[in-house]
């Protein structure tokens, strides 16, 4: 079921949210807003487990305002849980712009409006290999080398960004849309639920969730 919400976080920001089970058998993706913190989390595989460990981490992390920080809450809360997740948490500075903290290969796009930025880099085999030079097997872009349970304080990719607008997002949105698609979306009437119904509309495979922050 299709969820958005629209928000305003004070007198500046304004936050949608959405997520679709797509045609899995669980929606393992998840999401939170906290006072500053938005989090988009992706649980590893398409299982009761995975739902249950995306939810633990988004909601831990979203409780912190530091997002190196709030990605070890969510590790910490893992502890009880069985499944894992994948997490890209984003911080609206005070002064205006995004921190951003992630493990695994959810992503982060920062959007002026015109222009699109990839602010994270995927915790993954094929990125380890690509940053190398090495070629790799198409399979590889799924298996990731980071998540919330193996995250360090060492391994947490970090960003920041001064952009107004702000997109988390899980592989189910980004496979489906690729750059110019979430590129487009964002450079109009930016919203979560437009870049999930594209994502869905473009036949992905997998859930599909979206957060937006402008």
């Amino acid at each position: 079921m299709l969820i958005d919400r629209t928000m305003p976080l004070g007198a500046a920001l304004t936050v949608t949210h959405a997520s679709d089970r797509g045609p899995r058998a669980y929606n393992a993706d998840a999401f939170a807003v906290g006072r500053r913190t938005f989090v988009v989390a992706d649980g590893v595989g398409d299982s009761a487990a995975a739902a249950e460990a995306a939810w633990a981490a988004a909601r831990a992390a979203a409780l912190l305002v530091d997002p190196v920080a709030a990605v070890l809450a969510a590790r910490d809360a893992l502890q009880v849980h069985a499944g894992d997740a994948v997490i890209v948490v984003g911080v609206a500075r005070l002064e205006g712009g995004f921190d951003v903290a992630w493990a695994g290969d959810a992503r982060a796009y920062a959007s002026d409006g015109s222009d699109l930025v990839q602010l994270t880099e995927d915790h993954t085999v094929a990125e380890y290999f690509r940053a190398r030079g090495v070629g790799f097997e198409p399979r590889m872009e799924h298996v990731v080398t980071n998540t919330v349970r193996h995250a360090t304080s060492e391994n947490i990719g970090r960003a920041f960004t001064r952009a107004p607008r702000l997109a988390l997002v899980s592989d189910g949105v980004y496979g489906p849309l690729g750059h110019e698609g979430i590129g487009a979306i964002l450079s109009g009437q930016a919203s979560a639920e437009r870049l999930v119904r594209a994502a869905l509309y473009a036949r992905g495979t997998d859930n599909a969730t979206a957060l937006v922050v402008s």
